[in-house]
């Protein structure tokens, strides 16, 4: 039965950029922007709702001298309800979104093991942006976690962008990883339960341009703005000191610039981005001598301190501007200022602004939503935004400003014009920005149907959530796990082996089953099948070069152990190096891998050192496992059995203590080494003798399955807490 009482611990995945419980670094960089503002302030009024029991941001953990020491802390409390959890993922330094692609499975596996850490599950999972997207997606394909999705922006919709801007798509890919990003967004539309959109055009014109899209998991829920913060310039208010220093250090600011401050302001606010267009907007105001003498320029865009040191994309946007000030002789009319503070400089920047009957102009190529539209509208500054997107929402709801097609730089100029010289038009615009942003745009408007979409979701799922992965709801409850090698292992002593099987299905209700072989997924299943023995939980195969986790009768691929092993892999290298080795020929096609090299070696004719000698002059990383003196498999360097389940134990938290391990040849040697508790059959291989003596590795004197369970006797493994 469900309780739909019941108080929601909601997760919100926000990866990249810099998110603290305070003073927003905003405009920092083009991955700190609206979306960090945004998931913070969401989880700051959702937090005070009576149904939420709990929120956590969780982010990445980043610990770099170039930033706040702040983005180091594990953990932050932001209110009683409210805490930011830090993840690490690819390092601790600081990199761009892009480049975090590879490291995300990390990611996931982390926030694997802090979930499993708390001992239950989120009743939500919110992801924003495709980063976080690619996460919660392998998240709730192991948990069936209700799962909602933001994206803030679309691969498809930018890249296309990108292309009419004049960018090779090689270009594309190399600086934006655009494929992996798309891919990621299919994923994501097809395993989440809903995705929220700020506008219907988005849903239509822009989700609507993926494979997978599906009308119905889109509901629109627009952004919101803190009106306590933005409030009308003309509202009295009570000055205090610290007002009236924000205030002046504004204006003493934009005295560095212009050189006749009795002119209105055209503001604009955002990072520097080529999609932005503020280049559009300059030259809108730099070819019009009329413009320049009606009104000042000001641009914000982030946050610089050498424009030389900065990333790329950003150096190229922010050079761009000074060239073009340059250009059109915009000195004493244009301003750029190196920094503002989001949290109190930039709500009263719009109040300035509108003090000065002024003009807010959003000049982007495409934007999803426009979040700084609002925050003008709240401040009763009238606005001129791009024909795209959530601007054509936000004017169509407040009537508060111009659309114009920003393509062509004249529509700009032409657009501040008409409201600067309408006097009458600019109070309308001012007056419908303040007195309609409450119905549309307020935080509690939109928690209170946020709540809504959670709370039926929640209900739906119910205690039987549907997962896609069956073992990962298994390994939620596992405190111990068994892993046994088949071959001479498992299998070779029948009465033993059902012996076994009973004492496995006894207690897998509270303990883990897997076998680690050197066969195949598609060999290691068949002989289970065979020998009519129980399906594991997982099955590490081909050597440990593969992780497999059960699904009803199937097996899926474990991406994230690949991911993990992949780094440094010289496959092409290592055949290439070994074709001219005469003692080492290749075994069957069948049991090649895309991780996994096996060769018959004649030890006769060479040794396994002048081997490591060839990879250590050829820089080749690899693992060289031999066993039974005759057959040999390459891996990559953190492959093999042992690290398979070492890799398991971290990802699903379960101590090595725990874990029981049973083996007889040399390719399980890895594997009984170290703090498992190893087992070692009596019949095994000659060279697994050298490891007798050795701490928490238990030889038996039985064969096979009898020896299996001698070690779980031996170990007290079914009894011991």
């Amino acid at each position: 039965m469900v309780n739909n009482n019941k108080k929601l611990y909601v997760q919100l995945y926000n990866i990249h950029g810099l998110i603290r419980g305070h003073d927003l670094e905003l405009g920092r960089d083009s991955d700190t922007g609206g979306q960090t503002k945004y998931v913070l302030e969401m989880a700051k009024f959702l937090s005070k709702r009576e149904e939420i029991d709990s929120v956590e941001i969780v982010t990445r953990f980043i610990n770099d001298k170039a930033v706040s020491s702040d983005y180091s802390k594990r953990e932050e409390a932001v209110n009683e309800k409210l805490k930011i959890v830090r993840i690490g993922c690819g390092g601790s330094k600081y990199i761009r979104k892009e480049l975090l692609w590879n490291h995300l499975e990390e990611f996931v596996d982390k926030s694997i093991k802090y979930i499993k850490s708390k001992g239950k599950l989120p009743d939500i999972i919110h992801s924003h942006y495709a980063d976080a997207g690619f996460v919660c997606t392998e998240l709730t394909k192991f948990f069936g976690i209700p799962f909602v999705h933001t994206g803030h922006s679309l691969g498809i919709n930018k890249y296309n962008n990108l292309i009419k801007q004049g960018l090779a798509k090689e270009e594309i890919e190399k600086r934006y990883k655009m494929s992996i990003r798309i891919e990621a967004e299919e994923s994501v539309l097809f395993f989440a339960d809903k995705i929220i959109t700020s506008t219907n055009q988005e849903i239509t014109e822009q989700y609507g341009l993926y494979k997978n899209f599906s009308p119905d998991k889109f509901v629109v829920i627009p952004p919101s703005i803190d009106l306590e913060k933005f409030h009308p310039f003309n509202q009295s208010r009570e000055w205090d000191e610290e007002s009236e220093k924000i205030r002046s250090g504004i204006r003493k600011e934009l005295w560095k610039f212009f050189t006749n401050m009795n002119k209105p302001i055209i503001l604009a606010l955002c990072r520097p981005e080529k999609r932005k267009n503020i280049s559009g907007l300059i030259q809108a105001y730099g070819e019009s001598e009329e413009l320049q003498e009606l009104a000042n320029l000001a641009i914000f865009a982030g946050i610089r301190k050498d424009i030389s040191q900065m990333p790329e994309l950003e150096r190229e946007v922010l050079t761009e501007m000074l060239l073009m000030l340059d250009k059109y002789n915009l000195y004493g009319k244009m301003a750029i200022p190196k920094r503002h503070d989001f949290e109190h400089e930039v709500p009263e920047l719009y109040r300035i602004a509108a003090e000065t009957g002024g003009v807010f102009v959003n000049s982007a190529f495409n934007e999803p939503f426009g979040l700084t539209l609002i925050e003008a509208a709240a401040s009763g500054l009238p606005v001129v935004a791009t024909d795209d997107g959530g601007p054509r929402d936000i004017i169509a709801n407040l009537k508060n400003g111009e659309l114009v097609d920003v393509s062509d730089h004249r529509n700009i100029s032409n657009a501040i014009k008409k409201i600067l010289y309408d006097k009458s038009l600019w109070e309308t615009y001012s007056s419908n920005g303040i007195l309609n942003i409450k119905k549309f745009y307020s935080w509690e408007a939109h928690i209170e149907k946020y709540v809504n979409v959670i709370q039926e979701l929640n209900s739906k799922s119910g205690n039987n959530r549907k997962t896609f992965i069956e073992t990962g709801k298994r390994f939620f409850n596992f405190k111990k796990m068994m892993v046994f090698d088949i071959d001479n292992t498992l299998f070779g002593d029948e009465e033993s082996l059902q012996q076994l099987k009973e004492i496995l299905i006894s207690m897998h209700h509270s303990i883990g089953f897997g076998v680690a072989t050197g066969r195949t997924i598609d060999s290691a299943r068949e002989v289970l099948l065979l020998n009519n023995f129980i399906l594991p939980d997982f099955i590490i195969a081909s050597v440990g070069s593969e992780i497999y986790y059960r699904s009803n009768n199937d097996y899926i691929y474990g991406t994230g152990w690949d991911s993990h092993i992949s780094n440094q892999w010289k496959r092409d290298e290592i055949l290439k190096l070994l074709s001219y080795i005469d003692f080492v020929t290749p075994q069957e096609e069948s049991v090649q891998r895309k991780f996994k090299l096996s060769y018959y070696i004649d030890l006769e004719k060479g040794s396994l050192d002048l081997i490591k000698r060839i990879f250590i002059d050829n820089k080749i990383k690899a693992n060289l496992i031999l066993s039974h003196n005759s057959l040999l498999d390459i891996l990559p360097a953190r492959a093999s059995k042992g690290r398979a389940v070492r890799y398991l134990s971290y990802r699903w938290n379960i101590p090595y203590e725990s874990i029981l391990v049973a083996g007889d040849s040399g390719n399980d040697e890895d594997m009984l080494r170290g703090e498992l508790l190893g087992v070692v059959v009596a019949n095994h291989a000659p060279e697994l003798l050298k490891l007798k003596g050795r701490r928490k590795i238990f030889f038996s004197d039985k064969s096979y399955a009898a020896g299996i369970i001698d070690g779980i006797k031996y170990y007290n493994f079914l009894d011991k807490e």
